[in-house]
């Protein structure tokens, strides 16, 4: 028969009982209180070094192991650390590169600090209220991903920081609000890019961009107009392009581009799924990248080395960018002070394929 572990409550909180070893039979051990051993593994209050010591020898001669519920109660944390995600219909967020990255960075960084993963998906057309997710102790810290600069998001951020919760933004910079921010440069990889593109000789240079509520589109536009202006050109508006970071809004703009194709001979897209429905719709026009034009997308998506041909991107280190959220918004736990100001920027790389090569210097890049 299976061995079960029997739990209940009393004063001192949950405590393991059965086959388990005791937290008394610690104390005892060690010649300590079972307080003593309670302050040992809940990290409360002083405690000299060699008592500590003498307690997790005990702890580790019995094989003890305290009950995470008797130390979420003793700290009165919850153990788990929220990451708010937004919440749009016929969107699969979980299948998206961006999104499964950022993801398995800050779980692989929980997991090693041993916190669990609260996943809140939260309506964009709803009033927003980020502090509803720390009440009844939910959770510790929140990892904020897919925030737009709106008056809306700005309030709400406003009102976690003026009550000391933990929290932490991902690829989203707020102007004038001193935030835990952990980002890329996407004003050194777009302007990388479009410098790229210039290189090789191509001067009539597109770039399609996403919604500007977002600060990597103004930082890779900004990219895309300081990489034109050093080279003496300047940029057209009328070869300025939104879409919304969707592969199905770079294949709408496939027809936009071909009625300008006497004036455009090389597209830089703020995203790899813009870029490659871009590369799409204009190849069922008969205009191919890599050979009529040349491409360069962003993300270095898993799909962009697989494309047709392979898409040059702007690789962003979103895994590393969720570990170092999580990371910061976990040490900041405890503290009061959520991090304030603190803005971490992971640098980006130029990655070269097939799709921004002319015919004759295949040579060129690293792919």
């Amino acid at each position: 028969m299976r061995k079960c572990t029997r739990v209940h409550f009393s004063d001192a909180g949950w405590k393991e009982r059965g086959d388990l070893v005791t937290r008394k039979e610690v104390a005892e051990l060690a010649t300590v209180s079972e307080a003593t051993v309670s302050r040992v593994f809940n990290g409360v209050g002083p405690m000299k070094p060699a008592t500590k010591e003498r307690v997790l020898a005990a702890a580790q001669t019995l094989g003890y192991h305290p009950n995470a519920i008797a130390q979420s109660f003793a700290r009165r944390r919850s153990g788990n650390l929220g990451v708010v995600l937004p919440y749009m219909p016929k969107v699969h967020l979980f299948s998206t590169y961006y999104f499964a990255e950022i993801l398995s960075g800050i779980g692989e960084q929980c997991r090693k600090e041993g916190y669990d993963l609260l996943l809140s998906l939260l309506p964009t057309d709803e009033e927003l209220d980020y502090t509803q997710l720390y009440r009844s102790q939910k959770v510790d810290g929140c990892v904020i991903l897919g925030a737009r600069d709106t008056p809306e998001q700005r309030r709400s951020l406003e009102e976690l920081k003026a009550q000391g919760l933990p929290f932490c933004l991902v690829n989203q910079r707020f102007e004038g609000l001193p935030l835990l921010e952990v980002d890329a440069d996407h004003v050194e990889g777009s302007y990388l890019a479009v410098r790229s593109l210039l290189a090789d000789g191509y001067r009539r240079i597109a770039f399609m961009n996403g919604s500007p509520d977002y600060s990597n589109s103004v930082d890779r536009l900004a990219g895309y107009r300081q990489a034109l202006l050093e080279a003496g050109i300047a940029a057209q508006p009328e070869l300025l392009l939104e879409g919304n970071y969707s592969r199905t809004s770079g294949y709408k703009a496939a027809a936009e581009v071909w009625a300008m194709r006497d004036r455009i001979d090389a597209i830089f897209a703020a995203n790899d799924r813009m870029a490659i429905g871009l590369m799409q719709g204009l190849r069922e026009r008969g205009w191919l990248a890599g050979r009529d034009f040349a491409i360069i997308g962003c993300d270095d998506s898993d799909a962009a080395k697989l494309s047709d041909p392979p898409l040059s991107t702007i690789h962003v280190p979103f895994f590393e960018m969720g570990k170092a959220a999580a990371r910061a918004v976990l040490a900041s736990i405890g503290h009061g002070e959520p991090g304030s100001g603190q803005q971490l920027k992971l640098p980006t790389q130029l990655i070269v394929r097939q799709s921004s090569r002319r015919a004759a210097g295949a040579e060129h890049g690293r792919e």
